[in-house]
């Protein structure tokens, strides 16, 4: 049973969700999140963190409305425009990186599509076709397609998992500011304690599965800017939390 129902207020997503099992291929029932609860306000970056295979994914799946068969309720506004960049960038292979594009968000425009184009770095690659694309472009299209619906709450499923060091840097650079020039809020899952003090202002510990929230963490740093808290500081914090748990 679930519900989903616009909220008011500023805020921009609120998740509760008590339930959610899946069934493994020998038969057996597999709880994969057991209490969840956060919300996200108007304009803030939230990361979600915890071990693999806790439940992240499915979670994100679940407040994007791709997964109905849970226990609880996601709220979000009325008019919301959900978009959402998966781990893989699952284009389409037999369409341009602008046809992609242009496939899910037509009502962009011309200039809409080229400024994405450009501060994504993808503006001589916008004919190629996604097995002409390395990982990196590839990735950079999947985010391009994922902002240019205009979104007012963005999903991104470990965006930047498998890219070397110096260009996951260069790309959580680019979404930071591709986020503070528009209105809407974000949600991170991520399995990189650096990244999720980089992009978010909040940071959501869940416990290994089944998935719960044991904590979250109030992150100090300018989203995107100078780090002024040491990462080894919120890894400490994340470790004290799974102690009390």
């Amino acid at each position: 049973m679930n519900a989903t129902s616009p909220a008011g207020g500023r805020t921009r997503l609120e998740a509760r969700l008590t339930r959610k099992t899946v069934r493994s291929a020998s038969g057996l029932r597999i709880e994969v999140i057991a209490g969840v609860a956060f919300t996200l306000e108007e304009g803030e970056t939230g990361a979600l963190i915890g071990p693999s295979g806790c439940g992240k994914s499915t979670l994100l799946r679940i407040i994007a409305g791709l997964d109905r068969d849970y226990e609880g309720f996601v709220h979000t506004p009325a008019q919301e425009r959900i978009g959402m960049a998966f781990q893989e960038p699952r284009l389409l292979p037999w369409r341009s990186l602008e046809d992609n594009i242009r496939l899910a968000a037509p009502q962009a425009t011309d200039h809409e599509i080229d400024a994405l184009l450009t501060a994504l770095g993808l503006a001589e690659h916008r004919t190629h076709f996604p097995g002409e694309l390395s990982l990196g472009l590839a990735r950079r299209a999947a985010l391009a397609r994922a902002f240019a619906i205009r979104p007012t709450l963005l999903l991104l499923d470990e965006p930047f998992v498998s890219l070397d060091t110096p260009l996951a840097l260069q790309l959580q650079h680019d979404l930071a500011r591709l986020v503070e020039s528009r209105s809407m809020s974000t949600l991170l899952v991520t399995h990189d304690l650096g990244e999720a003090i980089h992009l978010a202002d909040r940071i959501f510990v869940l416990s290994p599965r089944p998935a719960r929230v044991i904590g979250e963490i109030v992150v100090a740093n300018p989203r995107g800017g100078m780090c002024f808290e040491d990462e080894r500081v919120i890894a400490a914090k994340i470790d004290a939390l799974r102690q009390l748990r």
